[in-house]
């Protein structure tokens, strides 16, 4: 790709972008949130249409009209955020528009033929799934690995993989290392585009950095360090400070879970925050953290169990409940339950306060809702071209820099953070790290749910870790390490407050 040149209505995504690929090597594309990382790759793959600039694919100039045109060059894309059908089959799925036909007329469809070519690939994969299950069935890892295999069925040499470790596990990530190390040696170049720096050195090959727009520079991983790239993408300082822990901290218990169960999900779970506490929930996929944070915050609804906020009994049937008595969730699925992306920033900022900015017979005070957006824009630095710019149009990390706005105006004083970094850059990441000290700092109560040990220890003030529904441990971070928090998030047997039938 040379002198690759994309704009959109107020922003220009890509200015003069070089990119190149070599046969069956990793290649990491880097960059914070809004960078031009899958701008860049969405013209490759014939999403956009480049403004300017040329495409060179084994040597020949191509001109890259349309996603078809690209997959028929063998250039496939395995996107962020996944795009599999929940009602149909993994078979189905992968094979959707070119499904295998019977018949003299050919219009039914050739289900069996359909179910043995899945099966083939997915053995050549090393994947234990079958065909014929609904992918509503699978687990996120195992959606990733039916996207992967979709890709694949397209005879594709050229792999684009945006954020593909970022609901996995270690174990899972393993898995698709293995795959990666697979494809590698058959001579598929792949494009890996992530923000979890620890993975480069073990999986890549080379690294190509962009910031705003821009092409910074490529090198070869052995010739260049983590710090280096980070430099490269931030152009400024990183927050790296832990959390303040204060010496004396408060007794004052803002929220406090007893006995909560919710099928299968919730098995007699307990628990407490104190003010200005960051309180850290770890554990393995499917061990009910999010299943936790939405029954407390009335999203689904407790079968038994009791909440109490600020000492006294409530009761949570709904969201609306919960955020009057003050209490803030962003969830782990910004798109379907923190925005409304095909509204602009400055409506999404005060969604959850609009009461505040009717005047005279219910009429909006726009002016009051543009100063307050202006304002949160602002202090968290939110990447946008105006405030009446759409959601659809910001970068992940900045997405979710605008639900954390949401709450804030709201003004809540427990917040509950579902994955708050999931997919967002190194450098957003930091942002919001030090926007979470300095809320707690001011009073704020946060539960923080996220997947990656390393955030959950410099986070944290205290951590309680869950497996398959229940709690199995609480540490206080001063004792707290990686280990010992992976002995409880796989204690399958025990709860914290003792044994239990499995």
């Amino acid at each position: 790709m040379k002198d690759i040149t994309k704009t959109f209505p107020g922003v220009h995504a890509l200015n003069k972008c070089q990119f190149n690929l070599f046969s069956g090597e990793v290649h990491a594309l880097v960059g914070e949130n809004g960078a031009g990382k899958s701008t860049l790759m969405k013209v490759l793959t014939g999403i956009y249409a480049k403004d300017s600039g040329e495409i060179f694919y084994k040597g020949k100039s191509v001109e890259l009209k349309n996603p078809k045109a690209a997959q028929n060059l063998g250039i496939s894309i395995i996107h962020q955020e996944l795009n599999l059908m929940s009602h149909l089959t993994v078979a189905q799925n992968i094979f959707i528009g070119r499904e295998p036909r019977k018949g003299s007329l050919r219009l039914v469809l050739n289900e069996k033929e359909i179910n043995k070519k899945t099966k083939k690939m997915l053995d050549e994969l090393h994947l234990d799934i079958p065909a014929s299950t609904k992918v509503s069935k699978l687990t996120v890892a195992k959606q990733q690995m039916v996207e992967i295999a979709k890709a694949l069925s397209y005879n594709a040499e050229v792999l684009i993989m945006d954020e593909p470790t970022a609901a996995l596990m270690d174990s899972e990530i393993d898995e698709l290392f293995n795959i990666i190390s697979n494809l590698r040696k058959k001579g598929v170049g792949i494009v890996y585009i992530s923000h979890r720096m620890d993975e480069l050195k073990r999986i890549c090959d080379r690294v190509t950095v962009m910031r705003d727009g821009c092409y910074i520079d490529t090198a070869s991983m052995t010739d260049i360090t983590i710090d280096e790239i980070i430099n490269m993408m931030v152009g400024r300082a990183i927050y790296e400070s832990k959390p303040e822990i204060p010496e004396v901290r408060s007794d004052n218990v803002v929220l406090e879970a007893k006995n909560l169960n919710l099928g299968k999900a919730i098995k007699d779970v307990s628990f407490n925050l104190k003010k200005g506490e960051i309180l850290g929930f770890a554990g393995l996929m499917g061990a009910g953290r999010t299943e936790v944070a939405r029954a407390i915050f009335g999203a689904d609804k407790i079968e038994t169990g009791e909440i109490f906020v600020n000492g006294k009994k409530v009761s949570i049937k709904c969201p609306h409940d919960a955020v009057k008595l003050g209490i803030g969730y962003l969830s782990e699925d910004r798109k379907s339950y923190g925005l409304a992306v095909g509204m602009d920033v400055k409506t999404n900022i005060v969604m959850s306060t609009m009461k505040k900015f009717l005047g005279f017979l219910g009429v909006i005070n726009e002016y009051k809702i543009r100063s307050i957006a202006k304002d949160y824009v602002e202090k968290l630095k939110i990447k946008t071209p105006s405030i009446a710019q759409k959601i659809k149009f910001l970068s992940g990390g900045n997405q979710q820099k605008v639900v954390i706005a949401k709450w804030l105006v709201r003004d809540c004083e427990i917040l509950i953070f579902d994955e708050p970094t999931r997919g967002i850059d190194v450098g957003a990441k930091s942002e919001i790290y030090k926007l979470l000290n300095d809320l707690a700092k001011e009073g704020k109560s946060i539960i923080m749910i996220s997947s990656e040990l390393t955030e959950i220890l410099r986070m944290s003030h205290r951590i309680i870790i869950m497996c398959e529904g229940r709690i199995t441990g609480e540490l206080d971070v001063n004792k707290a390490s990686q280990e010992k928090i992976m002995k409880y998030a796989t204690d399958r047997g025990k709860s914290l407050y003792g044994t239990v039938g499995v």
